[in-house]
């Protein structure tokens, strides 16, 4: 029973729901993440431990920086869930300022100090469609 409500308490934060949006195409770090959302890096830390513990991330260690990405197996039920309240990056406003904010942080990617993931970025993880897809 810890599993379903790690996983509940993980997605229950709208600051973590978030987070996991972002995750979900591309992996990112804790100093990107926090720039596009934001916020204070330990703050991001905090909500990226929780979904961690959850088991939702996947992550890989670049020198001294760790990329995040949404584990592949959660994807369906995240795509679920997103279609049952509608809170995905095609509908809602807070999380398409979100996805723009990552485009352009990572287009910057090269001339920051993160030098990106590897392994994470070679693994297709497929499009998630937005609620109103066919």
């Amino acid at each position: 029973m810890d599993g379903i409500t790690q996983f509940f308490h993980a997605l229950g934060d709208e600051t973590r729901w978030r987070i996991m949006q972002l995750v979900l195409q591309q992996a990112l770090c804790v100093c990107e993440i926090a720039e596009i959302l934001d916020m204070p890096q330990s703050s991001v830390s905090s909500h990226l431990q929780v979904i961690r513990k959850a088991g939702l991330l996947d992550s890989e260690r670049c020198e001294k920086w760790i990329y995040y990405r949404v584990a592949k197996k959660y994807l369906p039920v995240l795509h679920a869930v997103s279609v049952h309240f509608g809170a995905d990056s095609a509908t809602d406003t807070v999380l398409i300022r979100d996805a723009k904010r990552a485009v352009k942080r990572l287009a910057r990617r090269e001339e920051t100090c993160c030098p990106g993931p590897k392994e994470l970025a070679s693994v297709a993880h497929g499009q998630i469609k937005p609620t109103n897809a066919k």
